[in-house]
């Protein structure tokens, strides 16, 4: 009888122990990053607007000559509507119309390749962050980060975008 209870609690123990390490072998240490908070709090992302503002800056005053130049119009034939001969008036609808014709591909030409720009200094900046990411998770040993837009709920001690937000800064 003693052998047995012996035997039982033997084995009791060794299940026991048995689960303890399987749980401990699924327990896994999670963090979280907030990519809007990130973005928002990079000092390369003003850098970025203001690179991007100076890129363009030419086209930009360009295009606003361009409506300069049929506002300025649009004026005159309201002022001198009355007085202007018939070919006149012909003539600066045809200045105007072509005007809007240069006006809206210019613009448009403009807006493109401000998106593709700013969608290529975006990538680069994702680059970044996602080596920041990948270094803190080695360095402390996160064995998963997940964006705080897919999850339902998860406590700010495991926000770990200020830290990422620290290291992507002195990246240069």
């Amino acid at each position: 009888m003693n052998k047995l209870i012996t035997a039982v609690s033997l084995t009791a123990m060794m299940v026991g122990a048995t689960l303890s390490t399987s749980a401990m072998a699924f327990e896994q240490k999670f963090g979280v990053i907030d990519m809007p908070t990130i973005f928002k709090n990079l000092p390369q992302r003003e850098k970025i607007g203001q690179q991007l503002q100076k890129e363009f800056k030419e086209r930009v005053e360009k295009i606003k000559a361009i409506e300069k130049k049929a506002s300025t119009l649009i004026e005159k034939q309201k002022r001198d509507g009355a007085l202007m001969s018939e070919q006149q008036i012909l003539d600066a609808k045809r200045q105007l119309d072509s005007l809007k014709s240069e006006y809206s591909l210019a613009s448009k030409a403009l807006e493109e390749d401000m998106r593709t720009r700013q969608g290529e200094e975006r990538n680069k900046l994702l680059l970044k962050i996602q080596k920041a990411v990948i270094a803190i998770a080695k360095k402390e040993k996160y064995d998963i980060i997940l964006q705080s837009n897919s999850i339902a709920y998860i406590n700010k001690k495991h926000d770990i975008s200020a830290k990422v937000i620290k290291s992507v800064s002195k990246a240069k």
